[in-house]
């Protein structure tokens, strides 16, 4: 592809730009942005990795592909302004929430399209992707598309219908984290410890538990058993979990930013 068109430019469109840069995926040469209106942040961007700002719409008819980046509520609009501007043989690949392919298609005509939900985490190439392709995608986009992919991180094919569940765990998971890290932090000063120390302990333990779990040798249940000895501190805090129902308090989460991705698809 020699030139990549981004029609947003928000954090997940610097997340994969910085990615695909800093791996030498694609030359920052190749990358030009656009967004509905806010020329500062075009011009940051530019700045920090010298991408080109999108003159004029009329040079979408140039570009190989599109990476479609808005918030999904302008979506529709974004896709109506481009529209009479690409070429027949331009691709689309969109990492909009929700926004099924029928729907790009319908806005954006048959071409071959990719939907693909990763995560902020592209930034340092440790997205957790998921894609899936229309029929039109024929193999060698689908390799090059793969390959861009897991320039920023791991990367799995589903079904569309699965993607809905991939954006609730891997897409907006970061933020779940981010958020269980808020939540240690803020207990830190009732037990005796400074918040900068309990950040740096409890980043390097989810680093280390991350990284058990990746070697692939025991199941989640028995890593956890391993460190949970009967009446100990492990145990006792299991126990608080399981009395505030972890398990189903996350459960709700999961099936909520599903629906929440269910309620996208239909609202466009």
């Amino acid at each position: 592809m020699e030139k990549i068109a981004f029609i947003g430019a928000g954090a997940m469109a610097e997340a994969i730009i910085k990615g695909w840069i800093d791996k030498g995926c694609v030359a920052q040469e190749q990358i030009y942005i656009t967004n509905k209106c806010e020329q500062e942040r075009l011009e940051e961007l530019k700045e920090k990795y010298g991408v080109h700002i999108l003159p004029n719409k009329e040079m979408l008819s140039e570009v190989d592909c599109i990476i479609l980046a808005t918030k999904p509520k302008d979506a529709k609009e974004a896709m109506a302004s481009i529209a009479p501007f690409l070429s027949s043989h331009t691709a689309v690949f969109s990492v909009l929430a929700g926004i099924p392919i029928a729907t790009i298609r319908e806005s954006l005509g048959n071409r071959p399209i990719a939907r693909i939900m990763p995560n902020t985490s592209a930034t340092i190439g440790m997205s957790a992707s998921g894609v899936t392709f229309n029929a039109l995608v024929e193999e060698e986009l689908r390799a090059n598309c793969l390959k861009m992919l897991e320039a920023i991180g791991t990367v799995v094919e589903v079904e569309e219908e699965q993607l809905h569940a991939v954006t609730a765990f891997s897409g907006s998971g970061p933020a779940y984290i981010y958020y269980l890290l808020e939540a240690f932090e803020q207990v830190a000063e009732e037990v005796g410890l400074q918040q900068d120390v309990v950040r740096s302990l409890m980043v390097q333990t989810l680093a280390g538990a991350a990284a058990m779990m990746q070697t692939g040798n025991e199941e989640p249940a028995v890593l956890r058993h391993k460190v949970t000895s009967p009446g100990g501190t492990t145990e006792a805090g299991i126990r608080a979990l399981e009395q505030h129902e972890l398990a189903a308090t996350i459960a709700a989460c999961v099936k909520s930013a599903t629906a929440r991705s269910r309620e996208l698809a239909k609202g466009i």
